[in-house]
């Protein structure tokens, strides 16, 4: 069976449905199609079900801190299971919901793996479907592993479904994924240990912010090891013994569970991209500031899938209303990434947006505040929190804002906002804000 198409979309995480949508509103005629549930990781198994989990355990943790100092009579406890069931309510309607929605919109939705048979036509199954062009989007997978025992870890997909939370985990490497995740497993009660092969954190952040980050995390009971590469996880009953090396010679753990924390690639496996003459670059799909594929101009592609632009869900929903106006008009559009900010939600939130710098340069005031005596951190006995804004001397204009706080990722917004605008930092001064807010204090964070 053949059927034809102007657009067809693999994908339905968040770049596909953008580019699906925008496309259908201008009478395209438009199939998506997923080898999984409709929905993508972000809706079902990353940012949404994960913030749920996050915000159970700030409200613990909150409670934690005002017990000890006696405003609040008792301590609060994480029911996982329950909690687990909260998250399910977020989750489990969004397939069917986003199948209905692409019917009601004149998109035609296909399930199952596209594979390439041509540059212009793809099957699916014993279907086979032919367009003008095409638009892959199918997001990341976690990234394979090839030390002994790596089939016993477990995906962050697999650690948000587990219905009992076991009492020793282990995260095998220092990204977003695992710090996020061993902040709630350690407001859960968990014995947490977070293993980095290099010497820091979260390397794509603040240096400064991801040391206090530490510090934070450490005083939650979270063990941090940098320079520990796993090389072997072996099951030893109902435990796990996992292996890493260190400069100092291998040193071993013993846990009840292991999360593979040590990145993600593009989901690119069995789509048979050489027949569609769609090239690969360090492992995702080669495309120019068009977002088109540098080898065959009927192929567009957005999100995870690609390597330009950090992996985050506003660049995945900008590079698809980018592809789509582009299909729509011809190559007109590029994406703009200037002030596209991101956040990492551990307790306190880690928020940035911008260049990182230590220190000020010829070209640059950094303005560094420990904030954990201002009354926003006091009154919510918050003893770890900072903020550094970075300023381009000659323009005056905001280049990089990092923030360490409970508000951070809501405030962090405002410096995003400034910096697309091109917002100097006197008139970013004019701002008057409601108070007492975190973002009132970001008059404070401007000055010396």
């Amino acid at each position: 069976m053949e059927a034809e198409y102007d657009v067809i979309v693999i994908g339905t995480g968040v770049a596909g449905p953008v580019c699906a949508n925008k496309l259908a509103r201008y009478d395209m005629k438009v199939a998506i199609v997923d080898s999984r549930e409709y929905g993508g990781t972000c809706a079902l198994r990353g940012c949404v079900p994960k913030k749920v989990l996050v915000g159970v355990a700030e409200l613990v943790e909150r409670t934690e801190k005002f017990h000890a100092v006696g405003a609040v009579d008792c301590a609060a406890s994480i029911n996982w299971k329950k909690l687990i069931e909260l998250k399910e309510t977020f989750v489990d309607f969004q397939p069917a919901q986003k199948e209905a929605e692409y019917g009601q919109k004149g998109i035609d939705t296909y399930h199952g793996q596209a594979r390439f048979l041509s540059p212009d036509t793809i099957t699916i199954g014993d279907k086979q479907l032919k367009a003008k062009y095409i638009f892959i989007a199918t997001g990341g997978i976690p990234k394979p592993l090839e030390f002994k025992g790596h089939e016993h870890l477990v995906t962050s997909e697999d650690f948000l479904e587990l219905e009992t939370l076991p009492k020793r985990i282990l995260f095998a490497g220092g990204g977003y994924i695992s710090f996020e995740f061993a902040h709630v497993a350690a407001r859960a009660g968990a014995e947490v240990t977070i293993l980095q092969r290099g010497k820091h954190i979260l390397k794509h952040f603040d240096s400064d912010m991801t040391d206090l980050l530490t510090k934070a995390s450490e005083e939650a009971g979270i063990k941090i090891h940098t320079e520990h590469v796993v090389i072997a996880v072996d099951k030893v009953g109902n435990e796990y013994v996992v292996t890493a090396a260190t400069p100092a010679g291998e040193e071993t753990f013993i846990c009840d569970l292991v999360v593979h924390g040590s990145g993600r690639i593009p989901a690119l496996e069995g789509m048979d991209l050489e027949k569609g003459n769609v090239e690969l670059e360090n492992g995702g799909i080669a495309v120019n500031e068009f977002m088109q594929s540098v080898s065959n101009p009927k192929v567009y592609a957005g999100g995870d899938c690609v390597k330009i632009g950090a992996p985050l869900t506003p660049i995945a929903s900008l590079q698809g209303t980018v592809a789509a106006s582009n299909i729509l008009s011809g190559n007109t559009k590029t994406v703009d990434y200037n002030g596209v900010p991101s956040a990492v939600f551990t307790i306190p939130t880690l928020a940035s947006v911008g260049i990182s710098l230590e220190k000020a340069d010829e070209k640059y005031d950094v303005y560094f505040h420990d904030t954990s005596d201002w009354y926003t951190s006091r009154r919510l006995q918050e003893n770890i929190s900072a903020t550094k804004v970075i300023v381009e001397k000659e323009t005056g204009k905001i280049a990089g804002a990092h923030l360490l706080g409970s508000e951070a990722a809501e405030v962090i917004n405002i410096f995003a906002m400034a910096m697309r605008l091109g917002i100097t930092l006197d008139e970013f001064k004019k701002v008057v804000y409601v108070f007492p807010t975190m973002a009132s204090d970001i008059q404070h964070m401007i000055r010396k």
